[in-house]
């Protein structure tokens, strides 16, 4: 009888548990199921419909996406995106990664340097984006400025279509890479000491030490802040929209897939046209992001 009602009493005691469990952690899923899994199922619906009358919608079938893949401005603004990725990962990474060493050296004052880095991160995107306006300003601003001071040509930085990507990768690069030298620091941070004295006694050198111990050990993190800024650069729109506006005539050579569906849905009204370009994105970063995971074998090491 005892043996029955410590069973009794232990099951209860784990409906309890998990009913905890269940409450704690159900505002995160229902928030996830309306705010993400439902507005995503909804999206592919609307790409293959076309709104009608009185908020109604008719099935279209393929012809959003047909009308999309025919699009000339659809695909210059996938070779926009995919380039402003280019200009912006590999560098932001390869800065990110010099900043987080010179930020892990015994010198003065670095948590003051930490934070400074930090700060472009959670300054407000439009502040950024109207500083570097400024800066970028044909007559006032303060890049041509020192450029007419030391007697080089001034550039047209943010209306010249040759320049105007390679300008706001510059900003994003600016904005992003405090952000990720302090994610790779606290990889470095994580790195045993005795790898490195242990390397020494070896007669390994500083660069050596780099690329042999440092560059591998920090391959988990450095993986991490690859697939985020891929996924950020694919999904970029806020500093290229308040950057240059419609009305830019260079509006062609920047304007991101992102940017593309704001218009198409905001400005225009054609939402089934827009959710296929979403879902085009959405393809894109899976791509990405599925290469990149089944690359990380070969490169990144997760045995410290």
């Amino acid at each position: 009888m005892s043996n029955e009602t410590t069973t009794s009493s232990k099951s209860t005691r784990i409906r309890k548990e998990y009913f905890i469990a269940y409450m704690m952690v159900a505002p995160t899923i229902i928030g996830l199921i309306i705010l993400n899994i439902v507005p995503f199922f909804k999206t592919i619906w609307m790409s293959f419909s076309k709104s009608a009358l009185f908020g109604a919608w008719e099935f279209a079938g393929l012809k959003n996406y047909i009308d999309m893949f025919q699009s000339s401005e659809f695909w210059k603004a996938t070779l926009n995106t995919l380039e402003f990725l280019i200009l912006t990962v590999p560098i932001g990474i390869a800065l990110s990664l010099i900043l987080a060493g010179l930020l892990n050296a015994k010198i003065r004052g670095k948590t003051v340097f930490r934070a400074i880095y930090f700060l472009p991160m959670v300054v407000a995107p439009a502040a950024v984006a109207m500083v570097w306006k400024w800066m970028y300003n044909t007559e006032f601003g303060i890049i041509n400025t020192v450029l007419r001071a030391v007697g080089l040509p001034t550039n047209n930085w943010l209306t010249n279509p040759s320049t105007v990507l390679l300008s706001v990768a510059v900003v994003a690069i600016w904005s992003a890479v405090g952000y990720d030298a302090i994610l790779l620091l606290s990889g470095l941070q994580a790195i045993p000491l005795s790898y490195y004295d242990a390397a020494r006694v070896d007669g390994a050198g500083g660069f050596k030490q780099f690329i042999y111990i440092t560059l591998p050990l920090l391959s988990p993190t450095t993986f991490f802040v690859l697939i985020m800024r891929c996924m950020a650069s694919l999904k970029v729109f806020d500093l290229i929209y308040m950057m240059v506006e419609d009305s830019n005539p260079a509006i062609q050579s920047a304007r991101p897939l992102l940017g593309m569906f704001y218009r198409q849905s905001f400005e225009v009204g054609n939402k089934g046209y827009a959710s296929a370009i979403v879902l085009w994105v959405f393809f894109i970063i899976s791509i990405f992001t599925l290469l990149q995971f089944i690359g990380q074998k070969k490169w990144v090491n997760y045995d410290i």
